[in-house]
């Protein structure tokens, strides 16, 4: 199991400062965010850090190069969208980047792609698995035949007032997640898994290692922290974001301890990465840094 960082909380920062940091700081590996060159919608989105519009052959060699100079392993290619948005243009866009992400996770030597499913918010989870069924076999098969595989993040996207009513982001719950692995069984197929968003969902967030060890393929360390004050005063059905925060690993409700337990019991051998979204560390580059490094150095010892 090696200890990695996801790369869009130094979205200021170049490639090449990216894989200085987390070298600096001992982490193994990164994953490295691969939007494209564009204006985010959302914070931590848009960010680039490999531009695949101007991958070259010399820039492939290049990055190949510095990461080994520099002990540092790419984890995952990361991209997250909505491919399911009722948007038909947004939605092409998705998914034709998702398909640039599986080629060049072929040249760059990577095995993963990670992603969201992605979800029409003014439409049921029903209706939403029928537009599942009828847009991402395509991509998952494109991907097999490349032998990429496809890990999908579990976050809702229920935060925002732009993403109610439904969220942003089917793959939410074991129960949903069950009904993709029926309806796509491919080996390419599987999870990166963040504790976070069952603990804010009041979900078990350690059953899912042992009932979808053969399905998890990525792990987001981030740790999120409840205001049961905030929950008194606004209940659990206003935006989630009035009465909770993502926090660093250590900083929230998240037992890391046991979660890396058993997570080793399951004998996880895919990448971990810390996902920093912590406001408390936002405001200053040092700041980052200093989140980055707390981060390390509260996982490292249970790793």
């Amino acid at each position: 199991m090696k200890l990695g960082l996801l790369s869009a909380i130094l979205a200021d920062q170049t490639f090449e400062e990216v894989i200085d940091i987390a070298s600096s700081y001992g982490y193994q590996s990164v994953e490295l965010a691969c939007w494209p060159k564009s204006k985010a919608s959302r914070r931590y989105a848009g960010v680039t850090h490999i531009d695949l519009d101007t991958l070259s052959d010399e820039k492939i060699q290049y990055i190949l190069d510095y990461t080994h100079k520099k002990n540092i392993e790419i984890a995952a290619l990361g991209y997250y969208p909505n491919p399911l948005d009722q948007d038909d243009e947004k939605r092409q866009i998705s998914f034709s980047h998702i398909k640039k992400l599986i080629d060049a996770a072929v040249k760059l030597k990577v095995s993963l792609v990670s992603t969201f499913i992605g979800k029409n918010q003014y439409i049921s989870d029903q209706e939403n698995f029928i537009l599942f069924k009828k847009y991402w076999p395509e991509i998952i098969r494109y991907a097999e035949s490349k032998q990429i595989k496809i890990a999908i993040e579990n976050c809702p996207m229920y935060f925002t007032q732009d993403e109610w009513p439904g969220g942003q982001n089917l793959a939410s719950s074991p129960y949903i997640w069950k009904k993709m692995f029926e309806e796509i069984p491919s080996d390419y197929f599987g999870l990166a898994y963040d504790p976070s968003h069952l603990y804010l969902q009041r979900m078990d967030y350690l059953k899912p290692l042992s009932e979808f060890k053969d399905k998890i393929f990525h792990i987001h360390f981030k740790d999120i922290k409840l205001d049961m004050d905030k929950i008194n005063e606004y209940g659990i059905f206003t935006p989630p974001l009035n009465y909770m925060q993502p926090k660093i690993p250590g900083e929230g409700g998240i037992d890391w301890k046991i979660f890396i337990n058993k997570l080793k019991e399951t004998n996880y051998q895919g990448s971990t990465c810390v996902e920093i979204e912590d406001k408390d560390y936002e405001d200053s580059y040092e700041s980052i840094l200093k989140a980055v490094k707390n981060s390390y150095d509260h996982l490292v010892k249970y790793i």
